[in-house]
């Protein structure tokens, strides 16, 4: 697969790979980062997965550009002769409350796509999604695999604040907030688990780039009465 290294600004590379978005091209991404990690390359801080591309970030007091972009060159060179080793993922079960007060624009997601809302739910949870990638908000998981029936544009007019937790979707993707935050993805339902722990040094988001994600229907009562704080293992299997 083709690859192109480009300096986007000082102490920032990006690796970008020529396919298209799919399940595919981000099993490519994990493994890269993956070998690129391994190798501990003096001075890299950090490597951002995306749908097509890796940003990895560098001190240029430490290393060079060019000293760098060999050292990947060579990496990326060997990697076409390897075949790509598949990594257990998790599989994580994300509990929502659809509707109501926890999902604003559910109805307008019906009507737009002629739809009941019990439908819109049942199209929203049939699906495995994949955790592409993180952005936007720490620990703010895009996901890919929604339904096309039930794709729906951004807010025209994005809200001034949304829950954190809320379960939205955005064209082809859905997502949840971690946080509260300003947006305009269509709001569907919320989660009651936390996704971001700012407290913690070490794994303070829930997902990871590579996850699996199933959704399934909880009521107001179950939603008030699910544990918070680092109980997660009480509603989420890893598999």
């Amino acid at each position: 697969m083709e690859k192109t290294i480009a300096a986007i600004g000082d102490g920032v590379i990006r690796i970008e790979f020529a396919s298209d978005v799919s399940p595919q091209m981000n099993q490519q991404i994990q493994y890269t980062c993956r070998l690129i990690q391994e190798r501990s390359i003096y001075g890299v801080i950090e490597l951002v997965p995306g749908y097509q591309t890796i940003t990895l970030y560098y001190e240029p007091i430490k290393i060079r550009f060019e000293a760098l972009v060999g050292k990947l060159e060579n990496l990326l060179a060997k990697e076409q002769d390897q075949e790509i080793i598949q990594e257990k993922t998790r599989l994580l079960h994300i509990p929502v409350c659809y509707g109501g007060e926890h999902g604003p624009d559910l109805s307008d997601v019906a009507k737009r796509h002629h739809m009941t809302e019990d439908e819109v739910v049942k199209r929203h949870q049939q699906p495995e999604y994949l955790v592409y990638l993180l952005g936007f908000l720490p620990g703010f998981p895009y996901l890919g695999g929604l339904d096309s029936a039930i794709a729906t544009p951004r807010l025209q007019e994005p809200r001034a604040k949304t829950p954190a937790g809320s379960v939205g979707i955005a064209d082809a993707q859905t997502g949840i907030y971690p946080l509260s935050s300003p947006g305009g993805w269509n709001i569907i339902g919320n989660t009651p688990i936390p996704l971001f722990d700012a407290e913690k040094k070490e794994d303070a988001f829930l997902f990871q780039p590579g996850d699996r994600v199933k959704f399934f229907e909880i009521s107001e009562a179950d939603y008030s009465q699910l544990p918070l704080g680092n109980k997660w293992e009480e509603v989420i299997a890893d598999e």
